[in-house]
């Protein structure tokens, strides 16, 4: 299948182009020239299907076998090897746990499909070293080099802001080592955006490394957020749900799930609508609201994943639903401040007894705003609240347990190196390894 840029349909690539490069050479983003249309057949066995099955199924279907099914086989059982399950809130409300993988939050499934991806392509194509560069604010950082740990031809640099982040949040990526490099940068995590930025547009660089990014820019990210909207549509149907009538309330930031989730509707998924969930960098609810986009600087909250002021993933979306009328008939969207997020928490705690992260309070909070009546509503929890700890024990009037799986972090030694804000101090960096 053939791949175009959203900024110039003439700008193709192959799949491992796209993989491997992330961005196409005009700053685009990639998405298939035609979205495939599922079997209607392939809907009505979806609830009979393992995790495992059905994600292999998504995945090699969207693909057209431009993958070998074997290694995609492989890929998604290796990736695959926790559960995601559905919890019935009452009130047609449900929540989906993505966030048992190994540091506990749901981009541990894009990072690991990704990274053994990636790992196909470093041994079929000449054995070409793959560098990946993201800048985090907390939450990716720690799945994506976990994701990658250890995977042979793939060097992974992590750039973060100093004093921004919580011990444990550095821990998931700054005490692993071997192939992971955490970078931590004399700035803001805006600076780090930036400086990552202008090393994906750096000619000279390029020239010297092939540098891609593992953030949902990449095609390769937004493929398995697809498969858990499939696999809670199959769960929903075990239980007599109107089928005809699910909602799926979406944490926003990059708007990668949400861009996961409008390809599985276009795929034949029939979800009825999406609600997109904001924190105060509400750029995107606005422009579902009024029509306008407007980027600005993103500012600090206590959903910090959620922390974006351009979401990279809009051309995406532009090029899917038509703009934004199109958008509008399938979503709207809900914006919430810090202090909203941590009544909802309270709330939800001391109502249901369920505790929630600040980022799954955005999308819990929205459900319950948006839902209508009839509606089978699904808010996606994407991270443990023990990654929230201060917060949420802040919240809740509470200690919060850290999970053994997020405890292991803390015994490992610091592997940092700092740099000055800046592109010149990275470039050099870069250069010198």
């Amino acid at each position: 299948m053939i791949y175009h840029s959203t900024s110039n349909y003439d700008v193709t690539a192959s799949i491992s182009e796209a993989i491997l490069h992330s961005y196409a050479p005009d700053g685009g983003q990639y998405l298939p020239e035609k979205v495939p249309l599922l079997p209607k057949a392939f809907m009505k066995n979806l609830c009979n299907m393992t995790l495992q099955e059905v994600s292999y199924a998504i995945a090699n279907y969207a693909l057209q076998g431009d993958i070998d099914a074997q290694v995609l086989h492989d890929v998604v059982n290796e990736t695959l090897n926790f559960p995601i399950p559905l919890i019935d809130m009452g009130d047609n409300r449900h929540i989906l746990e993505l966030f048992h993988g190994p540091t506990m939050s749901f981009k541990d499934i894009g990072a690991r499909f990704m990274a053994r991806l990636m790992a196909h392509y470093y041994t079929g194509n000449g054995n070409q070293e793959i560098n990946v560069m993201i800048a985090t604010s907390g939450h990716s950082g720690g799945a994506i080099a976990n994701g990658f740990y250890g995977i042979e031809g793939i060097n992974v640099y992590i750039l973060y802001p100093q004093d921004q982040l919580n011990p444990l949040q550095r821990a998931q990526f700054a005490t692993l080592g071997k192939n992971i490099t955490a970078i931590e940068v004399k700035g803001t995590i805006n600076d780090c955006k930036n400086m990552a930025m202008q090393a994906f547009n750096d000619p000279d660089l390029s020239k010297k490394m092939l540098l891609t990014s593992a953030k949902s820019v990449n095609i390769a990210r937004l493929l398995p957020q697809m498969f858990f909207y499939f696999w809670a549509y199959g769960q929903l149907a075990k239980h007599g749900h109107n089928m005809e009538e699910i909602v799926v309330s979406v944490p926003c930031g990059n708007l990668g799930s949400l861009t996961a989730g409008v390809l599985a509707k276009e795929m034949g998924l029939p979800i009825k609508r999406f609600i997109a969930a904001d924190n105060k960098n509400d750029v995107f609810t606005q422009y579902l609201r009024t029509g306008k986009f407007m980027p600005r600087e993103a500012e600090p909250s206590l959903a910090i994943a959620m922390d974006c002021g351009n979401p990279r993933n809009f051309p995406r979306l532009e090029k899917l639903l038509g703009g934004h009328a199109g958008m509008c008939q399938i979503m709207e969207g809900f914006a919430y401040s810090d202090e909203r997020i941590i009544s909802t928490i309270a709330n939800t705690w001391n109502r249901e007894q369920y505790l929630l992260n600040p980022h799954s309070a955005t999308a819990y909070q929205a459900l319950i705003d948006g839902l209508r009546p009839g509606e089978i509503g699904v808010a996606l929890a994407t991270s443990h609240p023990a990654k929230a700890q201060l917060d949420v024990e802040s919240a809740i009037g509470q200690p919060v347990d850290i999970p053994d799986e997020l405890m292991r972090f803390f015994n490992g030694f610091g592997h940092i190196t700092t740099i000055n804000s800046g592109y010149n101090s990275l470039k050099k960096f870069l250069l010198s390894r």
